[in-house]
Protein backbone atom coordinates (compact mmCIF):
# COMPACT_ATOMS: atom_id res chain seq x y z
CA UNK A 1 0.00 0.00 0.00
CA UNK A 2 1.29 3.45 -0.89
CA UNK A 3 -0.63 5.21 1.86
CA UNK A 4 -1.42 4.63 5.51
CA UNK A 5 -5.19 4.88 5.95
CA UNK A 6 -5.26 4.46 9.73
CA UNK A 7 -5.19 8.25 10.27
CA UNK A 8 -7.62 8.98 7.42
CA UNK A 9 -11.35 9.63 7.74
CA UNK A 10 -12.28 6.31 6.15
CA UNK A 11 -14.31 3.74 8.08
CA UNK A 12 -15.29 0.21 7.08
CA UNK A 13 -18.15 -1.47 8.95
CA UNK A 14 -19.46 -5.01 8.72
CA UNK A 15 -22.96 -6.20 9.47
CA UNK A 16 -23.92 -9.84 10.05
CA UNK A 17 -24.02 -11.34 6.54
CA UNK A 18 -20.31 -11.87 5.85
CA UNK A 19 -17.97 -10.59 8.60
CA UNK A 20 -15.05 -12.75 7.38
CA UNK A 21 -15.13 -11.06 3.95
CA UNK A 22 -15.42 -7.61 5.57
CA UNK A 23 -12.38 -8.41 7.73
CA UNK A 24 -10.41 -9.38 4.61
CA UNK A 25 -11.47 -6.19 2.81
CA UNK A 26 -10.42 -4.02 5.76
CA UNK A 27 -7.04 -5.79 5.78
CA UNK A 28 -6.57 -5.06 2.06
CA UNK A 29 -7.28 -1.37 2.70
CA UNK A 30 -5.09 -1.30 5.79
CA UNK A 31 -7.68 -0.30 8.41
CA UNK A 32 -9.45 -2.07 11.25
CA UNK A 33 -13.17 -2.77 11.06
CA UNK A 34 -15.34 -0.10 12.65
CA UNK A 35 -16.94 -0.92 15.99
CA UNK A 36 -20.65 -1.58 15.81
CA UNK A 37 -23.11 -4.15 17.08
CA UNK A 38 -26.27 -5.54 15.53
CA UNK A 39 -28.64 -7.08 18.05
CA UNK A 40 -32.36 -7.85 18.32
CA UNK A 41 -35.11 -6.62 20.60
CA UNK A 42 -37.12 -9.41 22.20
CA UNK A 43 -39.72 -9.22 19.42
CA UNK A 44 -37.06 -9.62 16.73
CA UNK A 45 -36.65 -5.97 15.68
CA UNK A 46 -33.13 -5.02 14.58
CA UNK A 47 -31.10 -2.75 16.84
CA UNK A 48 -27.87 -1.15 15.56
CA UNK A 49 -25.30 0.56 17.78
CA UNK A 50 -22.32 2.41 16.27
CA UNK A 51 -19.68 2.39 18.98
CA UNK A 52 -17.29 5.07 17.68
CA UNK A 53 -17.53 8.55 16.18
CA UNK A 54 -18.00 8.65 12.42
CA UNK A 55 -18.72 12.40 12.12
CA UNK A 56 -17.32 13.73 8.84
CA UNK A 57 -16.04 10.28 7.77
CA UNK A 58 -16.36 8.44 4.47
CA UNK A 59 -18.09 5.25 5.60
CA UNK A 60 -18.26 1.92 3.73
CA UNK A 61 -20.69 -0.78 4.92
CA UNK A 62 -20.10 -4.37 3.78
CA UNK A 63 -23.32 -6.40 3.64
CA UNK A 64 -24.57 -9.09 1.26
CA UNK A 65 -28.35 -9.33 1.24
CA UNK A 66 -28.20 -13.13 1.26
CA UNK A 67 -30.27 -15.56 3.34
CA UNK A 68 -32.03 -14.67 5.57
CA UNK A 69 -32.57 -11.93 2.97
CA UNK A 70 -35.15 -9.80 4.80
CA UNK A 71 -33.05 -9.77 7.99
CA UNK A 72 -29.91 -8.71 6.11
CA UNK A 73 -31.77 -6.02 4.18
CA UNK A 74 -33.29 -4.51 7.33
CA UNK A 75 -29.89 -4.54 9.07
CA UNK A 76 -28.47 -2.59 6.14
CA UNK A 77 -31.31 -0.05 5.97
CA UNK A 78 -31.18 0.60 9.72
CA UNK A 79 -27.37 0.92 9.66
CA UNK A 80 -27.58 3.49 6.83
CA UNK A 81 -30.11 5.50 8.87
CA UNK A 82 -27.88 5.35 11.96
CA UNK A 83 -24.84 6.54 9.97
CA UNK A 84 -26.81 9.38 8.38
CA UNK A 85 -28.00 10.58 11.80
CA UNK A 86 -24.44 10.31 13.18
CA UNK A 87 -23.25 12.83 10.54
CA UNK A 88 -21.20 10.58 8.27
CA UNK A 89 -19.83 12.60 5.36
CA UNK A 90 -20.62 9.89 2.77
CA UNK A 91 -22.23 6.46 3.07
CA UNK A 92 -21.19 3.83 0.51
CA UNK A 93 -22.87 0.45 0.66
CA UNK A 94 -20.73 -2.46 -0.51
CA UNK A 95 -23.07 -5.26 -1.61
CA UNK A 96 -21.12 -8.32 -2.76
CA UNK A 97 -24.47 -10.08 -3.36
CA UNK A 98 -27.57 -8.02 -4.20
CA UNK A 99 -30.69 -9.94 -3.16
CA UNK A 100 -34.13 -9.57 -4.77
CA UNK A 101 -32.33 -9.03 -8.10
CA UNK A 102 -34.06 -11.83 -10.03
CA UNK A 103 -37.25 -9.80 -10.45
CA UNK A 104 -35.73 -7.05 -12.57
CA UNK A 105 -38.65 -6.63 -15.02
CA UNK A 106 -42.31 -7.53 -15.39
CA UNK A 107 -42.10 -10.92 -17.09
CA UNK A 108 -45.79 -11.56 -16.42
CA UNK A 109 -48.81 -9.42 -15.56
CA UNK A 110 -49.11 -8.11 -11.99
CA UNK A 111 -45.50 -8.93 -11.04
CA UNK A 112 -43.40 -6.60 -8.85
CA UNK A 113 -39.95 -5.33 -9.83
CA UNK A 114 -38.19 -6.05 -6.55
CA UNK A 115 -34.71 -5.07 -7.78
CA UNK A 116 -36.00 -1.51 -8.27
CA UNK A 117 -37.89 -1.54 -4.96
CA UNK A 118 -34.71 -2.44 -3.03
CA UNK A 119 -32.78 0.30 -4.88
CA UNK A 120 -35.45 2.80 -3.81
CA UNK A 121 -35.26 1.63 -0.19
CA UNK A 122 -31.47 1.99 -0.06
CA UNK A 123 -31.59 5.48 -1.53
CA UNK A 124 -34.41 6.63 0.73
CA UNK A 125 -32.52 5.33 3.79
CA UNK A 126 -29.67 7.69 2.88
CA UNK A 127 -26.98 5.82 0.91
CA UNK A 128 -24.78 8.03 -1.29
CA UNK A 129 -23.09 5.36 -3.40
CA UNK A 130 -23.16 1.62 -4.14
CA UNK A 131 -20.37 -0.82 -4.91
CA UNK A 132 -21.94 -4.02 -6.26
CA UNK A 133 -20.54 -7.28 -7.61
CA UNK A 134 -22.02 -9.12 -10.61
CA UNK A 135 -25.60 -7.92 -10.47
CA UNK A 136 -28.07 -10.49 -11.81
CA UNK A 137 -28.91 -8.13 -14.67
CA UNK A 138 -26.75 -5.15 -15.73
CA UNK A 139 -29.81 -2.90 -16.13
CA UNK A 140 -30.19 -2.89 -12.32
CA UNK A 141 -27.46 -0.22 -12.34
CA UNK A 142 -30.06 2.07 -13.93
CA UNK A 143 -32.49 1.49 -11.06
CA UNK A 144 -30.28 3.66 -8.84
CA UNK A 145 -30.22 7.46 -9.02
CA UNK A 146 -27.08 7.49 -6.86
CA UNK A 147 -23.57 6.53 -8.06
CA UNK A 148 -22.97 2.81 -8.56
CA UNK A 149 -19.76 0.94 -9.36
CA UNK A 150 -20.43 -2.50 -10.82
CA UNK A 151 -17.53 -4.91 -10.28
CA UNK A 152 -17.09 -8.25 -12.04
CA UNK A 153 -15.62 -11.51 -10.76
CA UNK A 154 -14.76 -12.87 -14.24
CA UNK A 155 -11.08 -11.79 -13.94
CA UNK A 156 -10.77 -13.73 -10.65
CA UNK A 157 -12.44 -16.85 -12.07
CA UNK A 158 -10.41 -16.54 -15.27
CA UNK A 159 -7.08 -16.40 -13.43
CA UNK A 160 -8.02 -19.50 -11.44
CA UNK A 161 -8.82 -21.54 -14.56
CA UNK A 162 -5.70 -20.25 -16.33
CA UNK A 163 -3.67 -21.68 -13.47
CA UNK A 164 -5.24 -25.13 -13.98
CA UNK A 165 -3.83 -25.29 -17.55
CA UNK A 166 -6.79 -27.26 -18.90
CA UNK A 167 -6.73 -28.52 -22.50
CA UNK A 168 -9.25 -27.87 -25.27
CA UNK A 169 -11.66 -25.67 -23.29
CA UNK A 170 -15.14 -24.51 -24.25
CA UNK A 171 -16.97 -21.94 -22.10
CA UNK A 172 -20.67 -22.74 -21.75
CA UNK A 173 -23.51 -20.40 -20.85
CA UNK A 174 -26.38 -22.31 -19.18
CA UNK A 175 -28.92 -20.00 -20.89
CA UNK A 176 -29.17 -17.23 -23.48
CA UNK A 177 -29.12 -14.50 -20.82
CA UNK A 178 -25.60 -15.41 -19.69
CA UNK A 179 -23.90 -15.26 -23.10
CA UNK A 180 -22.17 -11.91 -22.42
CA UNK A 181 -20.69 -13.29 -19.19
CA UNK A 182 -19.54 -16.47 -20.95
CA UNK A 183 -17.95 -14.38 -23.72
CA UNK A 184 -15.93 -12.37 -21.18
CA UNK A 185 -14.51 -15.53 -19.63
CA UNK A 186 -13.92 -17.06 -23.08
CA UNK A 187 -11.94 -13.98 -24.15
CA UNK A 188 -9.69 -14.33 -21.11
CA UNK A 189 -9.11 -18.05 -21.68
CA UNK A 190 -8.92 -17.74 -25.50
CA UNK A 191 -11.66 -20.35 -25.86
CA UNK A 192 -14.85 -20.75 -27.92
CA UNK A 193 -18.32 -20.61 -26.34
CA UNK A 194 -21.41 -22.81 -26.40
CA UNK A 195 -24.95 -22.06 -25.23
CA UNK A 196 -27.54 -24.29 -23.63
CA UNK A 197 -31.05 -23.62 -24.87
CA UNK A 198 -33.04 -23.82 -21.65
CA UNK A 199 -36.74 -23.57 -20.93
CA UNK A 200 -37.96 -22.64 -17.43
CA UNK A 201 -41.63 -23.64 -16.96
CA UNK A 202 -41.71 -22.17 -13.44
CA UNK A 203 -39.22 -20.60 -10.95
CA UNK A 204 -36.35 -22.87 -9.86
CA UNK A 205 -37.31 -25.50 -12.46
CA UNK A 206 -35.31 -25.82 -15.69
CA UNK A 207 -35.36 -28.15 -18.67
CA UNK A 208 -32.41 -28.47 -21.07
CA UNK A 209 -33.55 -28.30 -24.67
CA UNK A 210 -30.48 -28.21 -26.90
CA UNK A 211 -26.76 -27.34 -26.98
CA UNK A 212 -25.63 -24.70 -29.46
CA UNK A 213 -21.92 -25.07 -30.20
CA UNK A 214 -19.23 -27.77 -30.30
CA UNK A 215 -18.57 -29.51 -26.97
CA UNK A 216 -17.63 -33.05 -28.02
CA UNK A 217 -14.15 -34.05 -26.81
CA UNK A 218 -13.72 -30.76 -24.94
CA UNK A 219 -13.35 -29.63 -21.31
CA UNK A 220 -16.50 -27.62 -20.62
CA UNK A 221 -16.59 -24.75 -18.12
CA UNK A 222 -20.12 -23.64 -17.21
CA UNK A 223 -20.40 -20.06 -15.95
CA UNK A 224 -23.35 -18.32 -14.26
CA UNK A 225 -23.78 -15.30 -11.99
CA UNK A 226 -25.42 -17.33 -9.22
CA UNK A 227 -26.29 -20.93 -8.39
CA UNK A 228 -29.38 -21.28 -6.23
CA UNK A 229 -30.95 -24.77 -6.15
CA UNK A 230 -28.34 -26.00 -8.70
CA UNK A 231 -31.05 -27.52 -10.91
CA UNK A 232 -29.97 -25.58 -14.01
CA UNK A 233 -26.23 -26.14 -13.61
CA UNK A 234 -26.46 -29.89 -12.87
CA UNK A 235 -28.89 -30.50 -15.75
CA UNK A 236 -26.51 -28.57 -17.99
CA UNK A 237 -23.51 -30.62 -16.82
CA UNK A 238 -25.35 -33.88 -17.52
CA UNK A 239 -26.36 -32.64 -20.98
CA UNK A 240 -22.75 -31.66 -21.78
CA UNK A 241 -21.42 -35.11 -20.81
CA UNK A 242 -24.13 -36.77 -22.93
CA UNK A 243 -23.05 -34.51 -25.82
CA UNK A 244 -19.47 -35.79 -25.52
CA UNK A 245 -17.69 -33.33 -23.21
CA UNK A 246 -14.75 -35.10 -21.54
CA UNK A 247 -15.12 -33.28 -18.23
CA UNK A 248 -17.25 -30.45 -16.83
CA UNK A 249 -16.28 -27.64 -14.47
CA UNK A 250 -18.71 -24.99 -13.24
CA UNK A 251 -18.20 -21.53 -11.78
CA UNK A 252 -20.29 -18.67 -10.49
CA UNK A 253 -19.91 -15.49 -8.47
CA UNK A 254 -22.70 -16.01 -5.94
CA UNK A 255 -23.06 -19.43 -4.22
CA UNK A 256 -26.65 -19.12 -2.96
CA UNK A 257 -26.82 -22.95 -2.82
CA UNK A 258 -30.24 -23.32 -1.22
CA UNK A 259 -32.42 -26.39 -0.68
CA UNK A 260 -31.12 -29.49 -2.53
CA UNK A 261 -28.19 -27.65 -4.18
CA UNK A 262 -25.30 -29.36 -2.35
CA UNK A 263 -26.73 -32.88 -2.85
CA UNK A 264 -27.32 -32.14 -6.53
CA UNK A 265 -23.75 -30.87 -7.03
CA UNK A 266 -22.25 -33.78 -5.09
CA UNK A 267 -24.11 -36.30 -7.25
CA UNK A 268 -23.66 -34.46 -10.56
CA UNK A 269 -21.18 -34.77 -13.43
CA UNK A 270 -19.50 -31.53 -12.27
CA UNK A 271 -15.84 -32.18 -11.43
CA UNK A 272 -15.33 -28.89 -9.53
CA UNK A 273 -17.54 -25.93 -8.70
CA UNK A 274 -15.60 -22.66 -8.34
CA UNK A 275 -17.36 -19.83 -6.48
CA UNK A 276 -16.43 -16.59 -4.71
CA UNK A 277 -16.97 -15.58 -1.08
CA UNK A 278 -19.60 -12.93 -1.95
CA UNK A 279 -21.86 -15.14 0.19
CA UNK A 280 -20.47 -16.89 3.26
CA UNK A 281 -20.69 -20.67 3.02
CA UNK A 282 -21.86 -22.69 6.00
CA UNK A 283 -19.79 -25.76 6.95
CA UNK A 284 -22.21 -28.23 5.33
CA UNK A 285 -21.76 -26.42 1.99
CA UNK A 286 -17.95 -26.65 2.07
CA UNK A 287 -17.73 -29.97 0.25
CA UNK A 288 -14.64 -31.18 -1.63
CA UNK A 289 -16.17 -30.30 -5.01
CA UNK A 290 -16.55 -26.61 -4.05
CA UNK A 291 -13.60 -24.19 -4.30
CA UNK A 292 -14.11 -20.68 -2.93
CA UNK A 293 -12.06 -17.71 -4.18
CA UNK A 294 -11.84 -14.35 -2.40
CA UNK A 295 -13.18 -11.11 -3.87
CA UNK A 296 -11.64 -9.08 -1.01
CA UNK A 297 -8.66 -7.78 -3.06
CA UNK A 298 -11.01 -6.59 -5.82
CA UNK A 299 -13.49 -4.91 -3.48
CA UNK A 300 -10.74 -3.47 -1.26
CA UNK A 301 -9.03 -1.90 -4.27
CA UNK A 302 -12.39 -0.51 -5.47
CA UNK A 303 -12.99 1.10 -2.05
CA UNK A 304 -9.54 2.71 -2.12
CA UNK A 305 -10.18 4.08 -5.61
CA UNK A 306 -13.60 5.46 -4.63
CA UNK A 307 -12.13 7.08 -1.51
CA UNK A 308 -9.26 8.63 -3.49
CA UNK A 309 -11.49 9.71 -6.42
CA UNK A 310 -9.64 7.46 -8.86
CA UNK A 311 -10.99 5.45 -11.80
CA UNK A 312 -12.64 2.15 -10.85
CA UNK A 313 -13.02 0.94 -14.46
CA UNK A 314 -9.31 0.04 -14.68
CA UNK A 315 -10.07 -2.89 -12.34
CA UNK A 316 -11.87 -4.58 -15.27
CA UNK A 317 -8.74 -4.70 -17.44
Amino acid sequence: MSRDYTSEKIKVFSLNSNPALAEEIAKVIGVGLGKCSVTRFSDGEVQVNIEESIRGCDVFIVQSTSAPVNERLMELLIMIDALKRAAAKTITIVIPYYGYARQDRKARAREPITAKLVANLLETAGAHRVIALDLHAPQIQGFFDILIDHLMAVPILGEYFKGKELDDIVIVSPDHGGVTRARKLADRLKAPIAIIDKRRPRPNVAEVMNIVGQVEGKTAILIDDMIDTAGTITLAANALVEAGATQVYACCTHPVLSGPAIDRIQNSKIKELVVTNSIALTDEKKIDKVTQLSVAPLIGEAIIRVYEDQSVSTLFD
